[in-house]
This record gives structure tokens, C-alpha cells and sequence, in this order.
């Protein structure tokens, strides 16, 4: 089914597009600046998710991160690699390296979400 392209999708779909790592809601809202309704936010992210275009990080205090899938194919997503936050700046971003896991027979992964906290480039200068 194609979907409405909507002002609010489009402004959110610039954001994390212009973004160089994983953006909360919390911080689209605060960028926004009331242009958009935190539910419209949420709405438009998990359509995102559902859609293949971006893909939702749990860090390791609950809360959710959104990034944009930028080297999946359109059936075929890839979004088993480790995240890292920064201690520093908060800054989360999608590191390069996939996760390979070797599980007992019988076991199936249906999603990795692998989280490394510590200090960025910038912050650890």
C-alpha cells in the first residue's frame, strides 16, 4: 500500500536523512519546534520502521533511537551491528561492523540489539 507523503513526514524524513547518527524522538520534537505533535512523531517514525526506511535502537535505559537505513537493500535489512552513545555529547550512532552469532540448533535470531556506551572522537580529545 503506498502512503500519503505528508509535510510532516517530509520534514522528519530531512532530519534523520541530514543527521550523521540515530536521533530520539525527544530530540526530532525539540528540533521541530512545535511544527509537528509528539503523537504525528511517533506515528511517522514507527511508519519508517514498518516501511524498511529506518530502523529503531533500544538503548540501554529504554529509550528509542531512529536512524535511517542507509545501506539495506529494499527486502533484505540489515541492522544487526552494535550502536554506540557517547557519554560526552549523547550523540548514538549505527557503527559499521556486523554482528555474527553462533547460536545452538534449533535457535533462531529474530533481532539483535547490541549497545556500546563510552566517549566519541570529539568528546574523548
Amino acid at each position: 500500500m503506498k502512503r500519503r507523503n505528508t509535510p510532516s513526514q517530509q520534514a522528519i524524513l530531512a532530519m534523520l536523512n541530514a543527521a550523521n547518527s540515530a536521533l530520539s524522538q525527544d530530540q526530532i520534537e525539540q528540533k521541530l519546534k512545535g511544527e509537528v505533535d509528539r503523537v504525528t512523531i511517533y506515528r511517522v517514525l514507527n511508519r519508517f520502521c514498518e516501511d524498511g526506511m529506518a530502523h529503531r535502537i533500544v538503548s540501554d535505559e529504554g529509550k528509542f533511537y531512529f536512524a535511517l537505513c542507509r545501506t539495506c537493500e529494499h527486502h533484505h535489512h540489515t541492522h544487526d551491528h552494535f550502536h554506540f552513545r557517547c557519554l560526552g555529547c549523547q550523540r548514538v550512532e549505527c557503527l559499521p561492523e556486523q554482528v555474527s552469532l553462533s547460536l545452538p540448533n534449533g535457535y533462531r535470531v529474530a533481532q539483535v540489539n547490541c549497545w556500546v556506551s563510552g566517549y566519541c572522537a570529539g568528546c574523548n580529545a
